[in-house]
């Protein structure tokens, strides 16, 4: 059973918020109205899986990691995502906290933290498989980036196979595509093979839908515009992800400012920044989950890097999601880069945003 949270806990909320509460608690005129999403509830397997093709094993998976954790029954997910040793170097990852070198700390992070599901790596994942895939649903992240090659580049390359993490337990396979990049094409066709191949072993598939491309960065960063990240979850709802994971939009125009002079760049139509979002953060969000099929894939969120002010952000970042119709929060660094207590009461503050229910969606 789901955990309810008290008066105390969302008075922490409005004080995590601090100066934007009000905006973003008393948001209500959204460009995308909800009763035009297929939302989160307790009956979200029910309501929507049931009608899609996938196999009865890939829909008691998602059922596996929708009762799981705190957020049990909510319809809500919040996963303790871990593969930075790989995509960002074990070094600069964990310098700041050790003992996460050991990927058995991972694993009961995510235990200890109430969470739904932990995303990790083959090495990660596998080498506690026995003592905890029975007791977490694990998401193995199948590709990834890596910085050894000189000079750096920028392409998900696979590390293991799909068949290795069933054979681990994994209840999902996680796999990330640089939209945009020159690397993309490929990406494409490799992830949407390997997720053919999950669901038709009974996994879940989660994609980390980012943008690579240095044009993308002009006067501001497009990597993280509504609307060319919004176009990535359509392309990754497309090739049958079953949860989105994307970053938090902080920005909108992306198209336009690609389209200036005499380039060229995709197709938009100029509703989609008239008709479709404002520049509130929650309609920007709001966005993005339309592009998931209107919410039949759920959006989850990541956190961020870890800074000076992390129990704001990361509430911040679940009310939005939360309210644009979201699912959940995916975030790491902020809660592993710490204490284990205070890394634990950071995933249980961002919970009890999920849990609260005078928090709804806008």
């Amino acid at each position: 059973m789901a955990t309810t949270t008290t008066s105390t806990s969302a008075g922490k909320i409005e004080n995590y918020l601090g100066a934007k509460a009000d905006s973003l608690l008393g948001f209500k005129a959204p460009k995308i109205s909800n009763d035009r999403l297929h939302l989160p509830g307790p009956d979200f397997i029910d309501r929507v899986w049931t009608a899609s093709d996938r196999n009865v094993r890939v829909l008691a998976n998602l059922q596996r990691l929708f009762r799981n954790g705190r957020l049990s029954g909510t319809g809500y997910l919040s996963i303790l995502p871990v593969d930075q040793g790989i995509e960002h170097s074990g070094g600069a990852s964990f310098a700041k906290n050790p003992d996460y070198f050991d990927g058995e700390n991972i694993v009961k992070l995510a235990i200890e933290g109430g969470c739904n599901a932990v995303a990790s790596t083959f090495g990660v994942l596998g080498s506690v498989a026995r003592k905890y895939a029975h007791k977490i649903p694990f998401i193995a992240k199948i590709n990834h980036n890596e910085l050894l090659t000189f000079p750096n580049k920028f392409d998900q390359i696979f590390f293991g196979t799909v068949k290795e993490a069933w054979d681990m337990g994994a209840a999902a396979v996680g796999a990330t595509i640089y939209f945009g990049s020159d690397h993309a094409d490929r990406q494409i066709i490799e992830v949407s093979q390997a997720f053919a191949q999950a669901h038709e072993l009974g996994m879940a598939t989660v994609l980390w839908c980012y943008l690579r491309n240095n044009t993308f960065k002009k006067d501001k960063d497009y990597h993280v515009s509504a609307d060319l990240t919004g176009q990535a979850n359509h392309l990754g709802v497309t090739i049958q992800a079953d949860i989105i994971k994307q970053k938090l939009p902080e920005n909108n125009g992306g198209y336009q400012a690609l389209n200036m002079g005499d380039s060229s760049y995709g197709k938009f139509d100029k509703r989609i920044y008239t008709d479709l979002a404002s520049d509130h953060p929650i309609d920007l969000c709001r966005y993005k989950v339309a592009n998931c099929f209107m919410g039949r894939a759920g959006l989850i969120n990541s956190g961020g890097a870890s800074g000076a002010n992390d129990f704001e952000e990361a509430v911040s970042t679940a009310v939005i999601n939360k309210r644009a119709g979201g699912t959940g929060l995916i975030s790491g660094r902020k809660a592993f880069q710490r204490p284990t207590s205070e890394g634990i009461a950071l995933l249980n503050a961002i919970q009890d945003v999920y849990l609260d229910k005078s928090i709804t969606v806008a």
